[in-house]
């Protein structure tokens, strides 16, 4: 898929949200800065992925006051169960595989650690799995 494709479904997916639109880019501009990746827009989430997909992001629901108005939720993927304030939860779907889950509510919540975790994650998803078929988006 080209980089105007994936941008059109970007921007179909933030349709009448530039506030979330802004912090996905800034999270992308972060993911573009560790190397390329595969971005994959769904109904739902966006994803980026290398062998296997690391990140993704999704729009908590409106109803789930707990969150934020305009705000992202930034799930990424490693081998280990981070412990910080700012991941508001961990899961392991599989052994060895841990699921973490930040709120993005503005851009200084991207912070140092996410970065850390970000570049963790991608190395992540270079070691395991197999090659997903799209195109890989080069920063």
């Amino acid at each position: 898929m080209t980089d105007v494709l994936i941008n059109k479904e970007v921007e179909a997916f933030f349709a009448g949200k530039p506030e979330t639109n802004a912090l996905f880019m800034a999270v992308e501009r972060k993911i573009r800065a560790i190397g390329p990746a595969i971005i994959t827009v769904t109904k739902t989430q966006i994803s980026f992925a290398t062998r296997t997909q690391f990140a993704w992001v999704w729009m908590p629901q409106p109803t789930d006051r707990k969150r934020p108005l305009h705000s992202l939720v930034l799930s990424f993927g490693c081998g280990r169960r981070i412990v910080d304030d700012q991941i508001v939860e961990a899961i392991e779907p599989y052994p060895g595989r841990w699921t973490h889950h930040v709120i993005i509510a503005e851009e200084a919540d991207l912070t140092d650690a996410v970065d850390v975790w970000l570049r963790e994650a991608y190395r992540f998803s270079e070691t395991r799995g197999r090659q997903p078929s799209s195109e890989i988006r080069q920063p």
